[in-house]
């Protein structure tokens, strides 16, 4: 099993792309070129990071780090995937999450932030690639993608570092009318079933007791989230990627009824 700094390496590189601004809708709202350079220094026992923000009318900026250990709120998995965030949330309080996947000479990237009311505020999708990647850009997502059965593998990560659980994931996803799609998914001797309404290139999920939605966005991704978060209540943060048209990954970083963060989860999934 690979430490976490290893996995952290598979990260190294110039990711060219952009920061695309949505708002809680999934509309989009700023886009800004950038290049992100981690560097591995001292036998890559340092990673030299810069962000570099290339805005139309603008001088570059740069963000400048470097460290040589990983903070508490982050978690990788030997593919490179990670995610990272708040690692409690409470009310009147900023929250929010960064997840992160790396197929062959891409990343995908994306930011949920909540305000001090705990609604959605904004969404931010990141997608890069490497200097000489010839990988084109997936298209946006759509339901008819997302509809089928999918048959899943997934690792989950513990904030404690404590073994790895893996398991089997049953996804299996219907469209009822022109309005609404019903989804259940099965993991771990549980099932849980839901309901959503379609919205353009929304899935709003109302009759749970937190409102919760996946956008579909450009690239293959998507973005699944509370709109409102509130007290007493499970919930988790998710971003989704289709790599190919029956292959996908997802990661979900979740939070218990306080508001604790409790672990991470990867998930392939193939159509079956």
């Amino acid at each position: 099993m690979l430490s976490q700094w290893d996995c952290l390496l598979k990260n190294l590189g110039e990711w060219q792309g952009s920061f695309t601004r949505l708002s809680p809708q999934g509309e989009e709202t700023e886009d800004t070129p950038t290049i992100v350079t981690l560097e591995g220094k001292n036998n890559n026992k340092t990673v030299h990071q810069v962000v570099r923000y290339l805005p139309a009318n603008e001088p570059p900026r740069d963000l400048v780090l470097e460290y040589s250990s990983l903070n508490t709120t982050i978690l990788f998995f030997e593919n490179g995937a990670f995610s990272q965030g708040s690692m409690q949330w409470a009310p009147y309080s900023n929250f929010g999450g960064e997840f992160g996947l790396i197929e062959s000479d891409r990343r995908l990237r994306m930011v949920q932030l909540y305000n001090t009311s705990s609604q959605l505020d904004r969404v931010v999708l990141i997608r890069e690639k490497l200097p000489n990647s010839n990988t084109p850009e997936r298209p946006p997502l759509t339901i008819e993608q997302l509809l089928g059965q999918w048959q899943g593998e997934a690792v989950t990560m513990y904030r404690d570092l404590r073994n790895p659980d893996t398991f089997t994931t049953h996804l299996k996803i219907e469209q009822q009318d022109s309005s609404h799609i019903s989804q259940q998914l099965s993991f771990n001797n549980q099932t849980v079933t839901s309901q959503a309404r379609i919205e353009n290139s929304r899935l709003l999920f109302e009759s749970g007791s937190l409102p919760i939605q996946i956008l579909m966005l450009s690239d293959g991704a998507s973005c699944n989230c509370p709109l409102e978060i509130k007290s007493g209540h499970n919930f988790v943060l998710e971003m989704g990627w289709l790599l190919e048209p029956n292959l996908r990954q997802r990661i979900i970083r979740s939070y218990n009824d306080k508001g604790n963060w409790v672990n991470c989860t990867l998930v392939t999934e193939k159509k079956i």
